[in-house]
Parts: structure tokens; sequence; C-alpha cells
């Protein structure tokens, strides 16, 4: 089918937006496990990889260790724990075509809209492109089940606030997202604004195992875990390290914890290449930063690596029967489903582990589901909410991208199935091991037009 071809009148089974490592991810366990299914992949942009085609400033990787980043039917084998932006590109491409992908990608396409048809048991999605003389375009697809691997933050913005003195600088700003490819920062001095993460299948056990342990750890003794962080740093800087640029005001795992591989960071400061300051900026001058504290930081260019702007499933309008519906207002099933939201699934990994462990147990459930609906000759399956579970927020992170967001996400409810973890072996459980009939989500034919 070409790009600008309207849609067959027989729909799909299922319809993937995004072409990121969740996308493919999903498209290759359906290839796998129900073989029978036609689907398509819609991506906005020109390539597969999302976030690590997107992204292509110098020295990105991962922060989470390949082992457990790595999809679990194709194991990591490069000796790189922790992998820079092109060889995860090259691996999320490499299990495309393993899995004869390609052809089943739409590139340069955009869901807008999703209507759901109880009656017809079907979505109708509206989908934007360039025609051949690139021009705006749009057209129709049809598809039975909708699967949203679109990421969580938007590609065409992001977090940028605004700093006092900015327009005098005299030299480049730039956001890691929207990196210039002729930038020259050889024998620069670049200051970067901002801390985050930007900035074999044993091996796979021993990690995922690892890190429950240190996130729960940090959980329940904060102080003692902060105090063993700052102790490292000191091994590495030496006893004349100041604690106070290595201790943020936030507790550890209240946001992401970053990884320098092999130390290469702390090598850098220590023979003076780089250095952490912690502080608050006063403002921007035409020769660098002016911090609070009055000291100032010279910089020929400046780096605002201030994060990510969130937006719920790719921006796209959903509606069901005729009316919108607004994902701040329902609840998420399982961490994978939208109460209310019938035969729609959405791809959201953890933030304090590898985003592909949920992403894959969610994948793997998907086919499960699937396959349940055929065997049992039901249509529809749609997670009903209860009024008598309490909501909660969906992630309890103080990163400024989430609580930016806390308006935008679902809710979490205050038990299962409702409940969100973010611990891989308590999902694993309860998405591979517990019926799929499980008396929380309901299963209709087709002909069940008017639901209870």
């Amino acid at each position: 089918m070409s790009a600008a071809q309207p849609h067959a009148e027989q729909p799909l089974d299922v319809l993937i937006v995004g072409a990121g490592l969740s996308g493919i991810g999903a498209a290759c366990r359906l290839r796998q496990q129900c073989p029978d299914k036609q689907f398509l992949i819609i991506e906005a942009r020109d390539a597969i990889g999302g976030t690590w085609d997107l992204f292509r400033y110098p020295g990105i990787r991962s922060d989470s260790d390949m082992y457990t980043l790595s999809y679990d039917f194709k194991p990591w084998a490069n000796d790189k724990s922790i992998a820079d932006g092109p060889d995860i590109r090259t691996y999320i491409n490499e299990a495309a075509d393993e899995h004869q992908l390609r052809e089943q990608i739409r590139f340069g396409q955009r869901v807008e809209r999703a209507d759901w048809s109880s009656s017809e048991a079907c979505w109708t999605l509206e989908i934007s492109h360039r025609d051949s003389q690139g021009q705006p375009a749009r057209y129709q697809l049809r598809s039975r089940f909708l699967y949203l691997c679109s990421g969580y933050y938007s590609y065409d913005q992001a977090y940028r606030p605004h700093f006092p003195g900015e327009e005098g600088f005299n030299g480049p700003i730039v956001h890691p997202q929207f990196w210039p490819e002729a930038l020259d920062y050889r024998d620069k001095r670049v200051v970067v604004i901002g801390s985050g993460a930007t900035a074999f299948s044993l091996v796979r056990w021993k990690n995922i195992l690892t890190g429950i342990f240190y996130y729960r750890l940090a959980r329940r003794r904060p102080g003692l875990f902060r105090k063993r962080l700052i102790e490292m740093a000191a091994s590495e800087l030496g006893p004349d390290i100041n604690p106070a640029h290595f201790s943020p005001a936030y507790q550890p795992w209240d946001q992401r914890i970053c990884v320098a591989p092999d130390g290469d960071l702390f090598k850098d400061i220590r023979e003076g290449r780089a250095s952490v300051v912690t502080d608050q900026i006063d403002r921007i001058t035409s020769d660098g930063i002016r911090l609070a504290s009055g000291a100032s930081l010279p910089a020929d260019i400046i780096v605002v690596a201030t994060g990510l702007q969130l937006n719920a499933f790719g921006d796209i309008r959903l509606g069901v029967d005729g009316k919108a519906v607004e994902p701040a207002q329902t609840m998420a099933y399982k961490g994978m489903m939208l109460s209310d939201i019938p035969n729609c699934a959405m791809a959201f990994g953890y933030v304090n582990s590898s985003w592909t462990l949920k992403a894959d147990l969610t994948a793997d459930y998907v086919c499960r589901l699937l396959k349940h609906m055929d065997q049992t000759g039901m249509a529809i399956a749609v997670a009903e909410r209860d009024s008598e579970v309490s909501e909660q927020p969906f992630l309890s992170f103080t990163s400024g991208y989430v609580q930016r967001a806390s308006g935008l996400l679902p809710k979490q409810g205050d038990r299962i199935p409702w409940q969100v973890y973010q611990n891989y072996l308590q999902d694993r459980r309860i998405m591979r091991n517990s019926p799929i009939d499980d008396g929380v989500l309901r299963f209709y034919s087709a002909s069940a037009v008017n639901r209870p």
C-alpha cells in the first residue's frame, strides 16, 4: 500500500504507532507469537530508532545497561554494557530486519486521530503525511486493535526554559534534542546546564536483580544511599571533593541515577577537562554564566540539557463512540491499558530500570490477549473503571519532566491490577502468569454493542 492510498475495506488486526525501541519490539513479538495477524507501523519520522535516531549529540548513550535494555528475544552481544547511540540504533535496525519489518512501516506519517466504534468493534485512524508533491495530505486506516508505542515525550518540542540575559551571550546556546551537526566544540569551553540522564541472558538477570536491590535500598534508606554515592565519587576524585557539588536537592532515585561507564566522567574531572558545580543560575552573561553564589562559569558554548517536553501518546486525539477521551481522566490497567478504552494498549516502560523490560512484558501480554480473544470468539476487550478504586499519580518520580506532565498522564489505582509497579519481578508474575480473563478485563462479542 502506498502512503497516499486510502485504506482498504478490510481492517488491520493491529496498528502500531511508533517504530522506536518499543514499536519494533512489539512488531517482533507479533511476528513470533501471532504470525497470522496483519499489522502496520506508523512512524512520524523517516527512520527506525525513535529516541536513538532523534538524539545525535556527542557522547549520547544509554543510562541503562544494554543487557536489560535489549530485547529478551535478541540478547545484547556487544561487549559494551552501557552502549552509545549509534550502537543502539544499529541494534534496533537489526531486530527489524531479522523479522522482516520494513515493509510494514509507513515512514513520515503521523496518527492525528483515533476513533473507536463499538458497533464496528474497530478503530478508525486519521493519518497525516506529505504526498508525492510534498503537500499535506490525509487518509484513513481501520484497525481492530491500537497499540501505542510512541513514547512519552514530544519529538518536536523540548523543555527549554528562558534564562535572563541569554540573548546577550556571544556563543551558541543549543539543546541536545536539536543538536546542530556542524557545531564545532573542539577546544571550546562548554557549560552544560542540567544534571539528568542526557548529561548474555545470565548477565541479564543479574543486572535486573541488582537494579531492583539498589532501587529498594535507595527508597528505604535514602540517607545511607546518598552517603555511599558521595563516598564512591570521593574514591574517584580524592578527599578534596566538595560533597555539595554531588548532593542535589532530591534523594537518590527520586530521579534517575546516571551511570559513568568505567568512571570516564571522573577521569575527565581528575585531569581538569571537566567539573561539576551544583548551584543556581542568576543570569547568562556575554561570556558565560553567573551563579547565585556569585561565582562565574566562562563559556564559549552553552548546552541547555534541561529536559523533555512530555506528551500523552503522541498527542493523538482519542475518541470512543463519538466522545473525546482525555488520557488524564483514565486509569491504567496493569500499566498498559487505559480504563474504558477498548482494544488499546500502550507501551510505557520503567523509570527506575530499563524501559524495554516493561515494554517487552506488555508486548508479550498483548499477544496473549489477542490469542485469547481469537480462541473465545470475542471482538472487544476493555478494562472497565471500578469506582471503588482510589486514584494515585501514575508516577512518583520528582523529575521535572514527570511533574510537568502530571496533568497529561493517566492515573493508577490503589490495588491490583490498577497499580503501576516499578518492579520487573512483580510485573512479570502479573502479566505473564495471571489469567487474561481475570474478572476485571471485560470481553464482548462483536454484536454486543450496548455494553452494560
